[in-house]
């Protein structure tokens, strides 16, 4: 199973499309659109919230509420598009009228993609990179990913998302009874946060950073329940799942890092500290009396629930810009403003969840038999009695 994205910031669309996914899995534009509309949410968005009400359209896959087994083609259009189809339009232009644009960039901008991809594709105009290296190409992998939730879910496999920390505020560990009640207390919260008391110093903190024109960051952690035992490979380094959910979360702009379980904290603890003691009873089977490897062993799930986490750097638009080198002129100025968010994190806490969910969609649609979805659910339902009872 396998996706591609295309589209620029401010074209007229962002497409993506979704290959492997089993026919007969049930699918509504409104399951799509709810994960569009969590992404757009959180305290420190920008004003681009405000201009986009992101809306997917199925082109292509879905007949009827339900998958055909044929590749997904899923649509959103940039409702900005319409002040941009001069400067971002495909139809060639004359000299004369290439010299009428004034949104050519030739200073880029610390902490982004700009001058390393002018560099590379030997662009002159540094808005031929940031367009397609923005993360606005986000909003399809979400989209992407909704589709990945719909299928665990329809498997008992529960995903959940939440912010950790926040410009160094950060929340109190808490215990939750379910991860519904984590789900429904984190979409209430304007920082996706569990914690309550510290939300709103996590919203000040945002606030400050916003009127010194600067930007922060954070943690975000994504949680998965239901994953069965097995999952995943030890055999070849690029078939350990835990492996590809890492890549996937430093995939997400902006993304420095990545951790599972306990992650960088095992390096200061002993080995009877870090492992987690096998146990057995027949109501369950097999499970960990601990969880501080987060769900994996050798590459593969546990059955134990997945727990993954990743660290946002600060956004690099910054409204008081850093020193930048002119390609041009080689002249020393501020780097050039975009629109741009102080703070995104709790929105990219949506997006980890939505990548995470695919790489788990992903290994399970490669490791069971899956052109049918019908046959893919009764065969999980079979595994896990199988794995209860070895």
């Amino acid at each position: 199973m396998r996706y591609l994205t295309a589209g620029e910031s401010h074209g007229p669309q962002l497409t993506t499309i979704i290959e492997g996914m089993p026919a007969g899995l049930p699918i509504s534009n409104q399951d799509i659109n709810e994960q569009l509309a969590r992404r757009q949410k959180g305290h420190g968005r920008g004003r681009r919230m405000q201009i986009e009400k992101d809306q997917a359209f199925i082109a292509s896959g879905i007949r009827h509420g339900y998958t055909l087994g044929s590749p997904i083609a899923l649509v959103v259009e940039n409702d900005d598009w319409k002040h941009w189809t001069k400067i971002m339009g495909s139809d060639a232009i004359s000299e004369e009228e290439s010299e009428q644009i004034k949104r050519k960039i030739t200073r880029p901008r610390p902490g982004h993609a700009d001058l390393n991809g002018g560099i590379k594709y030997g662009h002159r105009d540094l808005r031929n990179v940031l367009e397609r290296s923005s993360a606005r190409e986000t909003t399809v992998r979400v989209a992407a990913g909704a589709l990945a939730k719909s299928l665990l879910d329809q498997l008992g496999i529960k995903v959940a998302s939440h912010v950790l920390e926040i410009g160094g505020i950060k929340a109190e560990p808490k215990s939750y009874e379910t991860i519904e009640q984590l789900q429904q207390v984190t979409e209430e919260s304007p920082v996706r946060c569990f914690d309550s008391k510290v939300e709103q110093q996590m919203m000040d903190a945002i606030d400050d950073a916003k009127k010194k024109g600067d930007s922060i960051g954070g943690i975000v952690e994504v949680i998965v329940e239901g994953m069965p035992a097995g999952v995943g490979s030890y055999v070849h380094y690029d078939r350990k799942l835990d492996a590809k959910l890492a890549a996937a979360i430093v995939s997400i702009n902006a993304f420095k890092g990545a951790e599972i379980g306990i992650g960088f904290e095992a390096a200061h603890r002993f080995g009877s500290e870090v492992h987690d003691e096998i146990a057995w009873n027949e109501e369950e089977g097999y499970y960990r009396k601990t969880n501080r490897l987060g769900g994996f062993e050798g590459g593969m799930t546990t059955g134990m629930p997945i727990v993954v986490r990743g660290v946002m750097k600060p956004i690099p638009t910054l409204y008081k810009p850093l020193k930048s080198v002119d390609i041009d002129t080689k002249e020393v100025f501020e780097a050039s403003v975009e629109r741009s968010d102080s703070c995104a994190v709790p929105a990219a806490a949506v997006v980890a969840e939505a990548v995470v969910a695919w790489e788990l969609a992903a290994a399970i649609v490669e490791q069971f038999p899956s052109d049918r979805f019908d046959q893919l659910k009764d065969y999980i339902e079979e595994y896990r009695k199988e794995i209860k009872e070895f």
